[in-house]
This record gives C-alpha cells, sequence and structure tokens, in this order.
C-alpha cells in the first residue's frame, strides 16, 4: 500500500525514516478509544446523510470484529502501516471493503488523535482515582489501627510534640482525599 504522502517524492523513502516515523509500537495502546471514536463518528456521519444504514451497520460490524482481534492477540501491528489509525482503517476496509474508508469523511488524523488521547486520559484518570480511593481507605484502616501508638511530632526538622501514628497517617489520607476531588 502506498503511504499517503508518497506523491510528494520520486524515490522510496528509508526504512530508518519508517522505523522513525512510525508511532503504531507507542500509538496501539489507544485502540479502544479510537475504535470507540470512530464509531461515533459514523453515527454521527449517518445522521448527516453521508453514510447509509447499511454502510454506518457494517463499519459497526467491522470495528466489532477489528476490536476482538486486537484484544485476542490476532491483530497484526505492522510498522509499515505508521499508526494507530492507518492499522485499524486498513483492516477494517479490508473487512468490510469501500464502506471502511468513508469512515475518514470529514475528520483529519489529527482530530483522531485529539479524541483519542482526550478519551485515554479521562479513562486512565479513572483508573487513578479508583487507586487513590483504594489507598485512602488502607491508610484510614491502618490509622484507625494506631491510634496508640506515639511518636515525635516534627516541626522545622526538629523534635515537637508527640503525636499518634494514626493522626500523622491522617494528614496523607487529607492529602490523597484532596488529591481525588482535584480530578
Amino acid at each position: 500500500m502506498e503511504k499517503m504522502w508518497s506523491g510528494r517524492f520520486s524515490e522510496a523513502s528509508s526504512s530508518l525514516l519508517e522505523d522513525f516515523n512510525a508511532s503504531i509500537m507507542f500509538d496501539r495502546r489507544l485502540y479502544r478509544e479510537d475504535i470507540e471514536g470512530s464509531l461515533a463518528h459514523a453515527a454521527m456521519l449517518q445522521a448527516q446523510g453521508i453514510l447509509t444504514g447499511s454502510e454506518l451497520e457494517a463499519i459497526q460490524k467491522g470495528m466489532a470484529q477489528v476490536l476482538s482481534e486486537i484484544e485476542s492477540g490476532e491483530f497484526e501491528w505492522k510498522i509499515s502501516d505508521e499508526d494507530l489509525h492507518m492499522a485499524i482503517e486498513k483492516r477494517l476496509t479490508a473487512i468490510i471493503g469501500e464502506a471502511g474508508g468513508k469512515l475518514h469523511t470529514a475528520r483529519s488524523r489529527n482530530d483522531q488523535v485529539a479524541v483519542d488521547f482526550r478519551r485515554y486520559v479521562l479513562r486512565k484518570d479513572r483508573e487513578i482515582v479508583r487507586h487513590l480511593k483504594a489507598l485512602l481507605e488502607a491508610v484510614v484502616a491502618i490509622a484507625e489501627k494506631h491510634t496508640s501508638t506515639l511518636l515525635p511530632g516534627m516541626t522545622h526538622l526538629q523534635h515537637a510534640q508527640p503525636i499518634n501514628f494514626g493522626f500523622h497517617l491522617l494528614a496523607y489520607a487529607s492529602m490523597f482525599k484532596r488529591d481525588i476531588e482535584r480530578f
């Protein structure tokens, strides 16, 4: 398959350039977000009359197959595809034909990247919050067990009044709670 930018050059590009330029080995972790974004985009294209109902259905079924192949490990990630978007679009088009190529209508790869990254960060944020909540619960549980365990409080790197270990841990719990509220 010709590179989308191959029309500008008379000679094939160096394999070193292709390896350097390819982001597929990094951005393939965004596959779920890319597929979800593509399905939403396809629904919009159908609502605007650009895709027919049968084309939308073909895209939905084809994307389900692509997702299944990726999650089962059957999907073949190739450096020659350069990035996640090209790899998924190429496989979708191989599965459903011409309708797969219409999915690119009215959006750029930069649009796809922006959607994918935003959705990926939101998903990871939810994971971080879930882990922070578990950590907060664990710290509070340990703090409750150590209400009588004394240790020296510190101020300006000097010993100060004694505090209990549970109180010390609750200071961290308070910080974790604040972090959760910021997400």
